[in-house]
């Protein structure tokens, strides 16, 4: 139950709008809110009376006695100021469409809204997701709540406070907004990633379009293959490859192979040379062999390099989590020579040479080797991440147990 100075979007939708000489205008159509606000305020009313439709200006609520609403009174057309940006009409653009609960990061669906008028002016303060709200735009909530009790039960609310909810399925509408999505900064890619292929193809590629380069990366690495496909057909070749240049290349690679040719094509040229040509040389791999798994992003180093070097150049390069389980000692020439765990460097002392301390070699596999061969190896040892050398036993990537496995699961 709401207080007197507060009311559901629902029971004001249809409400009796009256001017400063309280003569009747019309009936409430909508109303207009403005989101650059922390608590976005109520500026506008769609008065409606035949067929035509006035926007006015908002000025104040008026209860009744009994705490009902009585009507919304509204001032002349010619002194209604709207600025240009960050404008929303609560019933076109927000009821029955889905917004992001950022707290329980997840899509739900707007039955109505909560407007608060305690003090000057009235804010947009709430959603109501919960089956309450759409019985009450239905009309029986007191006959669906009246039933209930009987049996000792109630109809089930569920209020999300406004700063808590993200608006998403906004594309068509041609909203314009001064900071889009970033409520949204704070989800994790995955679940981000869970929302988007929830969402229709408009609003994943707006949302998706509004993220930097590096976050839209991780939030594409976390999309199932379909999604992904999806959403690089849809959105600009330019924002693509800048997206595509921030992922490691052989997860760019695996998502062009399962384009359209034309279209991977026109995205490796739009990429920088030097990230295409990686990704180009991991494509040119037959399917099924370790090369067209294998990633490139690994850290050697020479077998004369002591352990505390080892360690501050680590630190400096401050390198994704996945490549620091194992690194490499090559030769000048790029041969590999030995693996070298994280741990052993770590428990060695500072100045020992880290080719002293390596305790076994781990045996290479050759790029041209099938996946298949090679999972039971990885499973059998235990092994993380193992090296990949070419036929002059050059080191030209690794390949990872996730990688194998996912690509066995897949093609089962």
């Amino acid at each position: 139950m709401l207080s007197s100075t507060t009311f559901y979007l629902s029971r004001m939708l249809g409400a009796t709008a009256i001017g400063l000489d309280e003569k009747r205008i019309g009936r409430v159509l909508d109303l207009v809110v403005d989101l650059s606000l922390a608590r976005p305020r109520v500026l506008g009313v769609i008065a409606k009376s035949g067929r035509s439709e006035k926007l006015l200006p908002f000025l104040e609520c008026l209860p009744t006695g009994g705490g009902r609403l009585r009507a919304v009174r509204t001032g002349p057309a010619s002194e209604v100021a709207l600025p240009s940006e960050n404008l929303i009409y609560l019933r076109k653009h927000l009821l029955d469409k889905q917004i992001v609960d950022v707290d329980g990061r997840k899509l739900v669906r707007v039955n109505d809204l909560v407007i608060d008028t305690s003090g000057a002016g009235a804010y947009l303060v709430a959603v109501d997701v919960g089956a309450e709200g759409l019985l009450r735009r239905l009309g029986i909530e007191g006959l669906i709540g009246a039933a209930l009790r009987i049996f000792g039960a109630s109809i089930p609310s569920k209020l999300v406070l406004w700063g808590e909810v993200e608006a998403v399925d906004l594309p068509s509408t041609q909203i314009k907004l001064s900071k889009a999505y970033s409520k949204l900064d704070g989800i994790h890619p995955s679940d981000l990633a869970d929302i988007l292929e929830d969402l229709d193809r408009g609003s994943q590629v707006a949302i998706f379009s509004a993220l930097d380069e590096e976050r839209a990366a991780d939030v594409l690495e976390e999309l199932e293959p379909g999604a992904q496909v999806k959403l690089l057909e849809n959105l600009s070749e330019e924002k693509a490859a800048d997206v595509l240049e921030k992922m490691p290349a052989d997860e760019v690679a695996d998502i062009l192979d399962e384009l359209k040719s034309e279209k991977a094509e026109r995205l490796l040229d739009e990429m920088e040379p030097e990230s295409s040509t990686e990704v180009r040389s991991l494509m040119a791999y037959p399917e099924r062999t370790v090369g067209s798994l294998m990633s490139k992003d690994y850290l050697f180093f020479n077998e004369s390099m002591r352990a505390g070097d080892v360690i501050e150049e680590l630190r400096r390069l401050r390198p994704e989590a996945d490549t620091v389980y194992n690194l490499y000692i090559l030769d000048a020439r790029g041969v590999y020579q030995a693996t070298v765990s994280l741990r052993d460097i770590v428990v060695a002392d500072p100045g020992a040479r880290i080719g002293e301390i390596t305790e076994s070699k781990v045996a290479p596999l050759q790029d041209g080797d099938d996946v298949y061969s090679i999972a039971d190896l990885l499973l059998k040892y235990k092994l993380h991440a193992v090296p990949v050398v070419n036929t002059e036993r050059r080191m030209v990537g690794t390949i990872v147990i996730e990688d194998v496995l996912e690509y066995v699961v897949r093609k089962r």
